[in-house]
Order: C-alpha cells, then structure tokens, then sequence
C-alpha cells in the first residue's frame, strides 16, 4: 500500500501527506529512510522520541486508572459505577476516555467492562450486578496532552470457576509470551502464532473476529496486530507501538455482536473469555511494555 506525499493523508483530515503527518525524521539518515519506508509503504508510523515520551504518558495514565478500578470491584456493584468511578479519575488526571463518543453507533460510556461469555465492548450498566464467582474484563484508553494510551485486565471475582481460571490464565499467558518475542527484525505474524500455541496448549480457542492495533497519535492505527495465526509479514522495527490484546475463549473462537447495541461481542456458545492487554514499543533491541506499572 503505497503513499505519496501529494496522497490524502492517512488520518483523514482532507489534507495532503505532506502537509499533515507526514514523518518528522530524525537525524539519522537510517532512521529517516526506515521512517519513510514504513508509513509509505505499510502507513505505519514510526513514532519519534517527542512522540513516544508523550505516548509513555498517557500509557502511564491509563494503566493507573486500570489499577484502581480493578482495586474496586466487589460482589454487588454495578458496573456503571466503575464507569463512574473512571470519568472521576480521568478528570482528576486531567485525561480524556478515548471510548467515550468513540464509533458508530457512538459508544457511550468511558470505558468497557466485560463480564464471563462477554468477550469485549461490554457497556457499563446499573443492570449488570456484578457477582461472586465471575471473571471480568476492564478495558481503558485514555487521551493526555493529545496522545493515547490503552490496557485491559482480567478480574477474578470471589470463587471463579476452574472453567474461567484457565481461561484468565491462559489469556494472561498468551499475552506475556507473545511480548517475550518482540524485537525489531521479527515478523508481526509471530505474535499470532506464539499466541495460538499457547492457547492450544491449554485447550482454548483464539477470537478472530477482533485484533490489537497501532496506537499512540490515534486511538487506532496500523499494524492491525492479529492474535491467530496468520501471515502479516511485516517486520518489526523500532519505534513502532502498538497494543497486544488476545481474546481467549474457553470453548469455541466464534464471536456474536449484539444486535441491539452493536457493540457487545459475546461467545457464540455462551463460554467464558478472557482478555489482558499491553500497549508496546519496539526499541533498538528490543521492546518496552509502556502500560505497566
């Protein structure tokens, strides 16, 4: 997929490349052919060292908000009222909920919280009570001076079931191993491939339907980063970021949209899923997990 400088940039603001966002290239001329390369070549964007200082922010953002929300479940509550509880937080680190008002239709809430059979894009309600014995996911991207940040966690809640343990465990151990491998030269693919190893491994299905993504000046950008096996051959290199967010189901890899709030992914054999999720760079020689703390 190749850009010219006179093309419409990539981000859809109606300008010209060139005029928009087109690559600040730094100084070295290796970096500078590689910068070009990659977003004409792939529209990814090699993020500078302005950049990634201020996409280590937001990332650092989101992950303090993840932790305290994941603190404060418990058996009884509302999931609105972690929807709450992350509008306070975000106004009182002077960030923005990317989710909010993000899509279409619109999504309405600051972050999303997926219970059991819910895959991803669960809506924050005052009918979603959630229980002892379920697992959840909670989903958060934040916005800081412009940049973007996005994680996700599992939470086990009470007594789950060994059915749902495996399932968080191997999520988490799919995600983990595939961030073990990143260093510039290695193809995307790789990270689809260790991540259905793994979740064969423990007897789960790997989801299809959904895949990480680039991000950092916008909430989405290439690579798309697929969890299953596949063959994006595309080198990493360094200065890219992107998220890696493997969606484990416990039965089959199947996801159904909702058809009424055409957000909520559900399992299409009502098993448990589960999701965790990092923003990474690729560095020099190797990678950096921006989302822990």
């Amino acid at each position: 997929m190749n850009l010219s400088r006179n093309d419409p940039c990539w981000c859809g603001s109606g300008q010209k490349w060139k005029k928009c966002h087109f690559p600040k290239l730094p100084d070295n001329q290796e970096a500078s052919s590689r910068a070009y390369e990659y977003l004409r070549k792939y529209r990814i964007v090699l993020k500078t060292k302005e950049q990634i200082d201020g996409i280590k922010v937001a990332c650092q953002v989101s992950a303090k908000i993840l932790k305290k929300l994941a603190e404060a479940v418990r058996p009884g509550m509302t999931t609105l009222e972690l929807d709450e509880l992350s509008m306070q937080l975000h106004k009182e680190m002077k960030a923005i909920p990317a989710p909010l008002g993000y899509g279409y239709p619109p999504f309405p809430k600051s972050i999303c919280v997926s219970l059991n059979e819910v895959i991803c894009h669960g809506i924050p309600s005052e009918k979603t009570i959630i229980q002892d014995g379920d697992i959840l996911n909670i989903d958060v991207s934040s916005i800081v001076d412009g940049y973007y940040g996005d994680c996700s966690a599992m939470v086990e809640v009470g007594n789950v079931s060994s059915e749902k343990k495996r399932v968080v465990d191997t999520a988490y151990q799919c995600l983990m191993e595939s961030i073990k491998i990143l260093k510039p030269g290695v193809l995307l693919s790789e990270i689809g491939h260790t991540i259905t190893k793994v979740a064969k491994e423990n007897d789960c299905s790997v989801v299809y339907q959904f895949v990480g993504h680039g991000v950092g000046l916008k909430f989405h950008e290439e690579p798309e980063v697929r969890h299953h096996a596949n063959n994006i051959n595309i080198p990493l290199a360094e200065g890219m970021i992107f998220t890696i967010e493997p969606m484990i189901n416990a039965g089959m890899p199947d996801a159904i949209i909702d058809p009424k709030d055409k957000w909520t992914a559900r399992t299409i054999d009502n098993k448990p899923s589960a999701q965790w999720e990092h923003t990474v760079l690729i560095t020099n020689e190797g990678h950096e997990i921006l989302t822990l703390i």
